[in-house]
Protein backbone atom coordinates (compact mmCIF):
# COMPACT_ATOMS: atom_id res chain seq x y z
CA UNK A 1 0.00 0.00 0.00
CA UNK A 2 1.57 3.54 -0.90
CA UNK A 3 1.62 5.96 1.80
CA UNK A 4 -0.48 9.27 1.42
CA UNK A 5 2.17 11.92 2.07
CA UNK A 6 0.45 14.69 1.04
CA UNK A 7 -1.53 13.88 4.94
CA UNK A 8 1.56 13.35 6.38
CA UNK A 9 2.70 15.49 9.29
CA UNK A 10 5.33 17.45 9.06
CA UNK A 11 7.81 19.98 11.44
CA UNK A 12 8.43 23.43 11.24
CA UNK A 13 11.87 24.22 10.81
CA UNK A 14 11.84 27.16 13.14
CA UNK A 15 10.47 24.10 15.95
CA UNK A 16 13.30 21.90 15.14
CA UNK A 17 15.65 24.66 15.76
CA UNK A 18 13.77 25.67 19.46
CA UNK A 19 13.98 21.55 20.11
CA UNK A 20 17.70 21.74 19.59
CA UNK A 21 18.37 24.77 21.05
CA UNK A 22 16.59 23.90 24.70
CA UNK A 23 18.34 20.97 24.74
CA UNK A 24 21.53 22.14 24.18
CA UNK A 25 22.71 24.68 26.19
CA UNK A 26 20.43 25.49 29.47
CA UNK A 27 20.12 29.08 31.07
CA UNK A 28 23.06 28.24 33.81
CA UNK A 29 25.48 27.02 31.35
CA UNK A 30 26.66 30.38 30.96
CA UNK A 31 27.31 30.75 34.69
CA UNK A 32 29.95 28.65 34.46
CA UNK A 33 32.40 29.49 32.61
CA UNK A 34 31.74 33.15 33.68
CA UNK A 35 33.25 31.94 37.31
CA UNK A 36 35.37 30.19 35.81
CA UNK A 37 37.20 32.98 33.08
CA UNK A 38 35.49 36.16 34.24
CA UNK A 39 34.51 38.91 31.80
CA UNK A 40 37.70 37.74 29.60
CA UNK A 41 34.98 35.23 28.64
CA UNK A 42 33.38 37.28 26.36
CA UNK A 43 36.94 36.86 23.95
CA UNK A 44 36.32 32.84 24.64
CA UNK A 45 32.62 32.86 23.63
CA UNK A 46 33.21 35.12 20.14
CA UNK A 47 36.24 33.60 19.27
CA UNK A 48 34.52 29.76 19.67
CA UNK A 49 31.41 31.11 18.15
CA UNK A 50 33.04 32.09 14.70
CA UNK A 51 35.97 29.42 14.21
CA UNK A 52 34.12 26.95 16.71
CA UNK A 53 30.19 26.90 16.61
CA UNK A 54 29.70 27.80 13.41
CA UNK A 55 31.86 25.26 11.38
CA UNK A 56 30.35 22.75 13.94
CA UNK A 57 26.80 23.54 13.22
CA UNK A 58 27.51 23.31 9.50
CA UNK A 59 29.45 20.27 9.74
CA UNK A 60 25.87 18.96 11.03
CA UNK A 61 23.38 20.41 8.54
CA UNK A 62 25.69 18.71 5.94
CA UNK A 63 26.35 15.13 7.59
CA UNK A 64 22.27 15.50 8.90
CA UNK A 65 21.77 15.85 5.08
CA UNK A 66 24.21 13.36 3.76
CA UNK A 67 22.36 10.76 5.80
CA UNK A 68 19.33 11.78 5.91
CA UNK A 69 17.98 8.28 4.54
CA UNK A 70 19.91 5.98 6.87
CA UNK A 71 19.20 5.16 10.50
CA UNK A 72 17.91 8.27 11.10
CA UNK A 73 20.99 10.09 10.57
CA UNK A 74 22.71 9.67 14.23
CA UNK A 75 26.09 10.33 15.19
CA UNK A 76 26.94 6.20 15.35
CA UNK A 77 25.52 6.21 11.60
CA UNK A 78 27.43 8.62 10.12
CA UNK A 79 30.24 7.01 11.33
CA UNK A 80 29.41 3.56 10.51
CA UNK A 81 28.64 4.55 7.04
CA UNK A 82 31.69 6.76 6.43
CA UNK A 83 34.18 4.36 8.22
CA UNK A 84 32.26 1.22 7.13
CA UNK A 85 33.09 -0.43 10.20
CA UNK A 86 30.76 -1.90 13.22
CA UNK A 87 33.05 -1.45 15.50
CA UNK A 88 33.47 2.05 15.33
CA UNK A 89 29.77 2.33 15.31
CA UNK A 90 29.43 0.80 18.76
CA UNK A 91 32.12 2.75 20.12
CA UNK A 92 30.26 5.91 18.97
CA UNK A 93 27.31 4.57 20.36
CA UNK A 94 28.99 3.80 23.81
CA UNK A 95 30.66 6.92 23.93
CA UNK A 96 27.37 8.88 23.62
CA UNK A 97 26.15 6.71 26.45
CA UNK A 98 28.71 7.29 28.74
CA UNK A 99 28.98 11.07 28.49
CA UNK A 100 25.41 10.68 29.15
CA UNK A 101 25.76 9.59 32.52
CA UNK A 102 28.10 12.10 34.62
CA UNK A 103 25.82 14.33 32.96
CA UNK A 104 22.83 12.73 34.36
CA UNK A 105 23.82 13.00 38.01
CA UNK A 106 24.93 16.32 37.21
CA UNK A 107 21.18 17.14 36.23
CA UNK A 108 19.28 15.02 39.75
CA UNK A 109 22.12 17.57 41.83
CA UNK A 110 20.65 20.14 40.33
CA UNK A 111 17.62 19.12 40.77
CA UNK A 112 18.23 18.84 44.56
CA UNK A 113 19.66 22.35 44.44
CA UNK A 114 16.10 23.66 43.30
CA UNK A 115 13.73 22.03 45.17
CA UNK A 116 16.52 23.91 48.33
CA UNK A 117 15.59 27.14 47.20
CA UNK A 118 12.24 26.35 46.44
CA UNK A 119 11.67 25.68 50.47
CA UNK A 120 14.90 27.32 52.10
CA UNK A 121 14.93 30.30 49.81
CA UNK A 122 18.35 30.91 50.57
CA UNK A 123 22.00 28.87 49.91
CA UNK A 124 22.35 27.15 53.10
CA UNK A 125 21.88 23.42 51.75
CA UNK A 126 25.18 22.83 53.09
CA UNK A 127 23.75 23.38 56.56
CA UNK A 128 20.87 21.10 56.69
CA UNK A 129 22.42 18.44 54.24
CA UNK A 130 25.80 15.91 54.99
CA UNK A 131 27.13 15.46 51.46
CA UNK A 132 26.74 11.33 52.01
CA UNK A 133 22.79 12.44 52.09
CA UNK A 134 23.01 14.51 48.99
CA UNK A 135 24.58 11.77 47.46
CA UNK A 136 21.74 9.19 48.96
CA UNK A 137 19.20 11.80 47.20
CA UNK A 138 20.50 11.99 43.59
CA UNK A 139 20.63 8.04 43.53
CA UNK A 140 17.09 8.32 44.81
CA UNK A 141 15.75 10.71 42.20
CA UNK A 142 18.07 8.60 39.32
CA UNK A 143 16.17 5.13 40.39
CA UNK A 144 12.63 7.29 40.88
CA UNK A 145 12.65 8.44 37.27
CA UNK A 146 14.22 5.09 35.88
CA UNK A 147 11.16 3.28 37.51
CA UNK A 148 8.82 5.81 35.92
CA UNK A 149 10.22 5.31 32.50
CA UNK A 150 9.86 1.79 33.07
CA UNK A 151 6.34 2.17 33.79
CA UNK A 152 5.08 5.19 31.56
CA UNK A 153 7.40 5.14 28.23
CA UNK A 154 6.73 8.37 26.73
CA UNK A 155 4.82 9.38 29.76
CA UNK A 156 7.21 12.73 30.36
CA UNK A 157 7.23 13.79 26.99
CA UNK A 158 4.62 16.87 27.73
CA UNK A 159 6.93 17.59 30.56
CA UNK A 160 9.77 18.20 28.56
CA UNK A 161 8.53 20.65 26.05
CA UNK A 162 6.70 22.84 28.68
CA UNK A 163 10.09 22.66 30.95
CA UNK A 164 11.87 23.70 27.96
CA UNK A 165 9.88 26.76 26.76
CA UNK A 166 9.41 27.83 30.02
CA UNK A 167 13.45 27.84 30.49
CA UNK A 168 14.08 29.94 26.98
CA UNK A 169 11.32 32.61 28.56
CA UNK A 170 12.79 32.90 31.79
CA UNK A 171 16.31 33.47 29.71
CA UNK A 172 14.38 36.00 27.39
CA UNK A 173 12.80 37.51 31.01
CA UNK A 174 16.64 38.04 32.84
CA UNK A 175 18.10 39.87 29.55
CA UNK A 176 14.67 42.08 29.62
CA UNK A 177 15.41 43.16 33.53
CA UNK A 178 18.93 43.62 33.03
CA UNK A 179 18.08 46.18 30.51
CA UNK A 180 15.17 47.95 32.32
CA UNK A 181 17.79 47.71 35.57
CA UNK A 182 20.38 49.37 33.94
CA UNK A 183 17.41 52.31 32.11
CA UNK A 184 16.57 52.68 35.82
CA UNK A 185 19.65 54.02 37.41
CA UNK A 186 20.76 50.29 37.80
CA UNK A 187 24.60 49.90 39.17
CA UNK A 188 27.11 47.77 36.80
CA UNK A 189 29.51 45.29 39.04
CA UNK A 190 31.77 44.92 36.87
CA UNK A 191 34.31 47.60 35.67
CA UNK A 192 33.85 47.33 31.46
CA UNK A 193 37.69 48.03 30.96
CA UNK A 194 39.94 46.49 28.24
CA UNK A 195 41.85 44.42 31.10
CA UNK A 196 38.74 43.23 32.17
CA UNK A 197 38.06 41.68 28.97
CA UNK A 198 41.64 40.69 28.13
CA UNK A 199 41.78 36.70 28.66
CA UNK A 200 45.28 35.17 30.68
CA UNK A 201 46.24 32.52 28.33
CA UNK A 202 47.30 30.60 31.29
CA UNK A 203 47.03 26.58 31.56
CA UNK A 204 43.96 26.76 33.74
CA UNK A 205 42.20 28.94 31.02
CA UNK A 206 42.99 26.40 28.40
CA UNK A 207 41.54 23.41 31.10
CA UNK A 208 38.12 25.24 31.46
CA UNK A 209 37.43 25.61 27.83
CA UNK A 210 35.99 22.35 27.31
CA UNK A 211 33.00 23.23 29.62
CA UNK A 212 32.52 25.97 27.15
CA UNK A 213 32.14 23.32 24.18
CA UNK A 214 29.87 21.44 26.82
CA UNK A 215 27.50 24.69 26.89
CA UNK A 216 27.91 24.71 23.15
CA UNK A 217 27.14 21.32 21.56
CA UNK A 218 24.76 18.98 20.77
CA UNK A 219 23.79 20.46 17.15
CA UNK A 220 24.22 16.82 16.29
CA UNK A 221 20.85 16.14 18.11
CA UNK A 222 18.73 17.09 15.29
CA UNK A 223 19.33 15.15 12.66
CA UNK A 224 17.11 12.45 13.24
CA UNK A 225 14.43 14.69 13.08
CA UNK A 226 15.97 15.93 9.09
CA UNK A 227 13.29 13.22 7.69
CA UNK A 228 10.16 14.99 9.72
CA UNK A 229 11.23 18.26 7.52
CA UNK A 230 8.76 18.81 4.64
CA UNK A 231 11.65 20.13 2.50
CA UNK A 232 14.80 18.98 4.18
CA UNK A 233 17.54 20.60 2.03
CA UNK A 234 16.02 24.23 1.94
CA UNK A 235 14.86 23.97 6.13
CA UNK A 236 17.29 22.11 8.05
CA UNK A 237 20.13 24.64 7.10
CA UNK A 238 17.08 27.56 8.30
CA UNK A 239 17.04 25.21 11.60
CA UNK A 240 20.57 25.45 11.76
CA UNK A 241 21.26 28.86 11.09
CA UNK A 242 18.68 29.84 13.69
CA UNK A 243 20.22 27.36 16.58
CA UNK A 244 23.58 29.19 15.91
CA UNK A 245 21.68 32.89 16.17
CA UNK A 246 19.89 31.68 18.76
CA UNK A 247 23.26 30.27 21.20
CA UNK A 248 25.03 33.68 19.84
CA UNK A 249 22.34 36.08 21.62
CA UNK A 250 22.26 34.18 24.62
CA UNK A 251 25.23 33.07 25.34
CA UNK A 252 26.59 36.92 24.60
CA UNK A 253 23.75 38.85 26.41
CA UNK A 254 23.79 36.23 29.22
CA UNK A 255 27.41 37.28 30.07
CA UNK A 256 27.05 40.85 29.86
CA UNK A 257 23.76 40.64 32.18
CA UNK A 258 25.92 38.53 34.40
CA UNK A 259 28.77 41.52 34.44
CA UNK A 260 26.42 44.11 35.45
CA UNK A 261 25.08 41.94 38.32
CA UNK A 262 28.18 40.12 39.70
CA UNK A 263 31.89 41.75 39.98
CA UNK A 264 33.55 39.49 37.62
CA UNK A 265 36.66 39.57 40.23
CA UNK A 266 34.78 38.70 43.29
CA UNK A 267 32.35 35.99 42.02
CA UNK A 268 31.00 33.57 45.15
CA UNK A 269 32.93 30.29 45.48
CA UNK A 270 29.45 28.16 45.10
CA UNK A 271 28.23 30.11 41.96
CA UNK A 272 28.40 27.61 39.72
CA UNK A 273 26.08 25.60 41.76
CA UNK A 274 23.95 28.98 42.91
CA UNK A 275 24.42 31.34 40.82
CA UNK A 276 21.47 31.39 39.05
CA UNK A 277 19.35 31.55 41.69
CA UNK A 278 21.83 34.77 42.86
CA UNK A 279 20.87 36.51 40.11
CA UNK A 280 17.22 36.21 39.77
CA UNK A 281 17.51 37.01 43.38
CA UNK A 282 19.14 40.51 42.74
CA UNK A 283 17.00 41.13 40.31
CA UNK A 284 13.80 40.69 41.97
CA UNK A 285 15.12 43.24 45.01
CA UNK A 286 16.01 45.31 41.91
CA UNK A 287 12.43 45.30 40.73
CA UNK A 288 10.84 45.51 43.92
CA UNK A 289 9.09 42.39 43.37
CA UNK A 290 10.83 40.08 46.65
CA UNK A 291 12.28 36.95 45.92
CA UNK A 292 9.48 36.12 43.85
CA UNK A 293 11.62 35.86 40.74
CA UNK A 294 13.40 33.73 42.48
CA UNK A 295 11.22 31.45 43.49
CA UNK A 296 9.52 31.55 39.91
CA UNK A 297 13.34 30.28 38.53
CA UNK A 298 13.42 27.79 40.89
CA UNK A 299 10.00 26.31 39.83
CA UNK A 300 10.62 26.45 36.18
CA UNK A 301 14.44 24.97 36.84
CA UNK A 302 12.91 22.02 38.81
CA UNK A 303 10.44 21.28 35.71
CA UNK A 304 13.50 21.52 33.38
CA UNK A 305 15.53 19.45 35.06
CA UNK A 306 13.12 17.17 35.57
CA UNK A 307 12.86 17.27 31.73
CA UNK A 308 16.32 16.80 31.09
CA UNK A 309 16.53 13.47 33.61
CA UNK A 310 13.78 11.54 31.68
CA UNK A 311 15.26 12.45 28.02
CA UNK A 312 18.20 11.21 29.26
CA UNK A 313 17.28 7.94 30.88
CA UNK A 314 15.64 7.42 27.49
CA UNK A 315 18.88 8.26 25.60
CA UNK A 316 21.23 6.27 27.66
CA UNK A 317 18.89 2.78 26.88
CA UNK A 318 19.12 3.44 22.95
CA UNK A 319 22.36 2.05 22.80
CA UNK A 320 21.23 -1.14 24.38
CA UNK A 321 18.97 -1.42 21.62
CA UNK A 322 21.19 -0.19 18.80
CA UNK A 323 21.56 -2.75 15.36
CA UNK A 324 25.14 -3.47 16.89
CA UNK A 325 24.34 -4.42 19.95
CA UNK A 326 23.52 -7.97 19.25
CA UNK A 327 27.24 -8.65 17.95
CA UNK A 328 29.22 -6.57 20.97
CA UNK A 329 26.93 -6.35 23.92
CA UNK A 330 26.05 -9.74 26.06
CA UNK A 331 22.53 -11.30 26.00
CA UNK A 332 21.54 -10.78 29.39
CA UNK A 333 22.05 -6.80 28.37
CA UNK A 334 19.72 -6.60 25.78
CA UNK A 335 16.89 -8.20 27.85
CA UNK A 336 14.12 -6.07 27.24
CA UNK A 337 10.86 -6.29 29.56
CA UNK A 338 6.93 -6.85 27.77
CA UNK A 339 7.21 -3.30 27.39
CA UNK A 340 10.15 -3.67 24.89
CA UNK A 341 12.78 -1.47 27.62
CA UNK A 342 15.95 -2.90 28.23
CA UNK A 343 15.85 -3.36 32.08
CA UNK A 344 18.85 -4.42 32.19
CA UNK A 345 20.41 -1.62 30.86
CA UNK A 346 18.75 0.61 33.77
CA UNK A 347 20.39 -1.62 36.08
CA UNK A 348 23.84 -0.54 34.54
CA UNK A 349 23.09 3.08 34.45
CA UNK A 350 21.86 2.62 38.00
CA UNK A 351 25.71 1.60 38.85
CA UNK A 352 27.83 3.88 36.86
CA UNK A 353 25.86 6.06 39.02
CA UNK A 354 26.19 4.86 41.78
CA UNK A 355 30.08 4.55 41.29
CA UNK A 356 29.99 8.05 40.59
CA UNK A 357 28.18 9.14 43.51
CA UNK A 358 30.35 7.50 45.86
CA UNK A 359 33.40 8.71 43.96
CA UNK A 360 32.64 12.41 44.78
CA UNK A 361 31.13 11.15 48.61
CA UNK A 362 34.39 11.42 49.44
CA UNK A 363 34.78 15.08 48.61
CA UNK A 364 34.36 17.28 51.91
CA UNK A 365 31.69 19.64 50.68
CA UNK A 366 28.23 19.93 48.48
CA UNK A 367 29.50 22.33 46.81
CA UNK A 368 32.62 20.35 45.84
CA UNK A 369 30.69 17.28 44.71
CA UNK A 370 28.42 19.76 42.33
CA UNK A 371 31.48 21.46 40.62
CA UNK A 372 33.23 17.82 40.64
CA UNK A 373 30.78 16.12 38.63
CA UNK A 374 29.61 19.41 36.12
CA UNK A 375 33.84 20.02 35.45
CA UNK A 376 33.54 16.06 34.54
CA UNK A 377 31.14 16.84 31.50
CA UNK A 378 33.84 18.87 30.46
CA UNK A 379 35.82 16.38 29.61
CA UNK A 380 33.77 13.41 28.30
CA UNK A 381 31.70 16.14 26.22
CA UNK A 382 34.20 17.13 24.31
CA UNK A 383 35.41 13.81 23.52
CA UNK A 384 31.89 12.95 22.07
CA UNK A 385 32.14 15.64 20.23
CA UNK A 386 35.31 15.35 18.62
CA UNK A 387 33.71 12.11 17.34
CA UNK A 388 31.43 14.60 15.19
CA UNK A 389 34.31 15.91 13.33
CA UNK A 390 35.60 12.55 12.63
CA UNK A 391 32.90 11.51 10.73
CA UNK A 392 33.05 14.48 8.97
CA UNK A 393 36.81 14.07 8.07
CA UNK A 394 36.05 10.22 7.15
CA UNK A 395 32.71 12.00 5.05
CA UNK A 396 34.97 14.32 3.02
CA UNK A 397 37.80 11.46 2.41
CA UNK A 398 35.22 9.50 0.78
CA UNK A 399 33.36 11.94 -1.29
CA UNK A 400 35.28 14.94 -3.02
CA UNK A 401 32.94 16.30 -5.63
CA UNK A 402 29.12 17.01 -5.01
CA UNK A 403 26.08 18.34 -7.57
CA UNK A 404 24.37 21.66 -7.46
CA UNK A 405 21.40 20.25 -5.22
CA UNK A 406 24.32 19.58 -2.24
CA UNK A 407 24.31 21.49 0.74
CA UNK A 408 27.79 21.65 1.07
CA UNK A 409 30.36 22.97 3.63
CA UNK A 410 33.06 24.24 2.17
CA UNK A 411 33.05 22.66 -1.51
CA UNK A 412 36.84 23.55 -1.71
CA UNK A 413 38.28 19.76 -0.37
CA UNK A 414 41.31 20.51 1.08
CA UNK A 415 39.47 23.78 2.91
CA UNK A 416 37.15 21.33 4.51
CA UNK A 417 39.47 19.36 5.43
CA UNK A 418 41.81 21.83 7.00
CA UNK A 419 38.62 23.00 9.16
CA UNK A 420 37.75 19.36 9.91
CA UNK A 421 40.90 18.51 11.38
CA UNK A 422 41.48 22.43 13.35
CA UNK A 423 37.88 21.38 15.18
CA UNK A 424 38.59 17.82 16.13
CA UNK A 425 41.97 18.68 17.06
CA UNK A 426 41.33 21.51 19.33
CA UNK A 427 38.00 19.48 20.86
CA UNK A 428 40.14 16.76 21.52
CA UNK A 429 42.84 19.06 23.18
CA UNK A 430 40.44 20.83 25.29
CA UNK A 431 38.74 17.46 26.52
CA UNK A 432 42.40 15.88 27.70
CA UNK A 433 42.69 19.82 29.54
CA UNK A 434 39.83 19.03 31.43
CA UNK A 435 41.72 16.24 33.39
CA UNK A 436 43.53 19.17 35.11
CA UNK A 437 41.09 20.47 38.48
CA UNK A 438 39.69 24.15 38.27
CA UNK A 439 38.03 24.95 41.28
CA UNK A 440 40.87 23.69 43.77
CA UNK A 441 44.46 25.45 44.30
CA UNK A 442 46.99 23.69 42.28
CA UNK A 443 49.17 21.25 43.87
CA UNK A 444 47.47 20.55 47.02
CA UNK A 445 46.14 17.30 48.12
CA UNK A 446 42.34 18.25 46.87
CA UNK A 447 44.07 18.85 43.24
CA UNK A 448 46.12 15.72 43.45
CA UNK A 449 42.77 13.58 44.59
CA UNK A 450 40.79 15.19 41.69
CA UNK A 451 42.74 14.72 38.80
CA UNK A 452 43.16 11.03 39.89
CA UNK A 453 38.99 11.23 40.11
CA UNK A 454 39.09 12.52 36.75
CA UNK A 455 41.29 9.93 35.53
CA UNK A 456 39.72 6.76 36.86
CA UNK A 457 35.95 8.19 35.91
CA UNK A 458 36.64 8.00 32.66
CA UNK A 459 38.28 4.97 32.39
CA UNK A 460 35.64 3.16 34.03
CA UNK A 461 33.39 5.23 31.77
CA UNK A 462 34.78 4.54 28.74
CA UNK A 463 36.58 1.30 29.60
CA UNK A 464 33.17 -0.88 30.14
CA UNK A 465 32.54 -0.30 26.07
CA UNK A 466 35.80 -2.42 25.31
CA UNK A 467 34.57 -5.08 28.43
CA UNK A 468 30.97 -5.46 26.79
CA UNK A 469 32.17 -7.07 23.43
CA UNK A 470 35.30 -9.28 25.27
CA UNK A 471 32.23 -10.88 27.40
CA UNK A 472 30.11 -11.26 24.33
CA UNK A 473 32.81 -12.99 22.91
CA UNK A 474 32.90 -15.43 25.58
CA UNK A 475 29.16 -15.68 25.85
CA UNK A 476 29.32 -16.89 22.10
CA UNK A 477 32.29 -19.56 23.17
CA UNK A 478 29.85 -21.25 25.68
CA UNK A 479 27.08 -21.24 23.31
CA UNK A 480 29.19 -23.09 21.06
CA UNK A 481 30.64 -25.69 23.09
Amino acid sequence: MIEDTSKKHYMAWMTLAMLDFVTIIRFEDVFYPYQNQGLSVIFSWIFLLICYQLPYTMITTQLGLAYKDTEEGGLASWIRRGTGSDVLGYATSWMYWAQTVPYLVDVSNSIIVSISWMILGNNTLGKHMSPFMFGLLTFVIILIFILCESAYKNSLDLLSLIGGIAMFAMSVIFVILIIWALMHGGHIATKMEWSSFKPNFSVHYFSTTGLLIFAMSGAELAAPYVTRLKNPRKEFPKSMWMLFAMTVFMTLTETLGLAVLFDAKHIPHDFKMNGAFYAFQLLGEEANMGKSLMYMYAIVCLLNFMADLAALIDAASRVFASDTSEKYMPSWLRKKNKDGLPVNSYILTCSITLFLLLLSGTLPEINDIFNWLLNLNGIVSPYKTSVVFLAFLAFRYKHSTFGKDDFVFIRNQKGALAVGWWCFIFTFICATMGFLPQDVAFNTPQWDKQLWMNIITVIVLFGTGFLLPWLRKLELKRQKA
